[in-house]
């Protein structure tokens, strides 16, 4: 019963300021504060309001809001452990058989050039340097 008029009042007091508002030609203003006075109404009809009351005095209830902290706090640092290990675990999975397979995992970097060996032709290092010299020469230098 005292939350209801608790409630009256509060909108009673911002529909007047909402009146002024709209007296000073600041119409949409005025429609923002009458939408936010009439809330308090609109819960205390509803019976919200006192539902919260009983929800916030209730011990039972607390701890189920504690349980559930716990839990998100449980649920992101096992995301960030996640995370620093390298992924998920599908591609930890992925990348386990992939290595097993001798085939290398996907976004993993190529190997490694073998010594002796140039990129791409396939000739050894040698040739590469005559066509250098060969250019160098033709151009006198």
């Amino acid at each position: 019963m005292l939350t209801d008029t608790i409630c009256a009042a509060l909108s009673a007091a911002g529909l007047g300021i909402a009146g002024l508002t709209a007296y000073r030609k600041r119409f949409r203003t005025a429609a923002r504060i009458a939408a936010y006075a009439l809330l308090p109404v609109g819960l205390a009809m509803t019976g919200i309001l006192d539902w919260l009351a009983d929800l916030v005095f209730n011990p039972t209830v607390w701890a189920g809001f504690g349980v559930l902290g716990l839990s998100w706090v449980l649920f992101m640092v096992s995301r960030a452990a996640e995370r620093r290990a390298g992924g998920t675990r599908k591609e930890r999975r992925a990348a386990a058989t992939a290595e097993r397979d001798g085939v290398p995992a996907p976004g993993a970097p190529g190997p490694a050039l073998k010594p002796g060996r140039s990129g791409g032709s396939g000739s050894s290092g040698t040739e590469d340097f005559s066509d250098i010299e060969a250019i160098l020469k033709k151009h006198g230098i």
